[in-house]
């Protein structure tokens, strides 16, 4: 082989430089979840807070899908509660100011979610 003294430092450059993501975050700050503002009832949410926080998503799609293309609007929870399912009349009841909950979680992660482009914002208690 012509080359072969370069092929060892080929591919430690190499490796080095597909590795260098991992070492440059290697001493970053955690991520850590903006304080949000806590609902204002002290009633019980649709499912426990951890799974809320990990899958409200799915829940308003699924919500969604009931109740425009299936025509149903009472939701069961894990809890066996029922529900109203309305994002109007069910979650902002509680969770009234959407800069200080929605916002600030939406915004920690870049997440631009279209729920607002038909419902109306809510702008907290004044």
């Amino acid at each position: 082989m012509y080359n072969a003294k370069y092929i060892a430092p080929g591919i430690l450059i190499f490796l080095a430089l597909f590795t260098l993501p991992f070492w440059y975050n290697f001493g970053a700050p955690k991520y850590e979840r903006p304080a949000l503002a806590l609902p204002v009832t002290k009633t019980d949410c649709i499912e426990p807070r951890d799974v809320m926080a990990a899958t409200h998503m799915q829940l308003l799609d699924t919500w969604r899908d009931m109740a425009l293309r299936q025509g149903k609007r009472v939701y069961v929870s894990s809890g066996d509660k029922e529900w109203t399912i309305s994002l109007q009349n069910t979650c902002m009841t509680c969770h009234v100011n959407k800069a200080e909950f929605c916002d600030k979680c939406h915004n920690s992660n870049s997440v631009s979610p279209y729920c607002w482009d038909c419902h109306v914002e809510p702008r907290g208690n004044k």
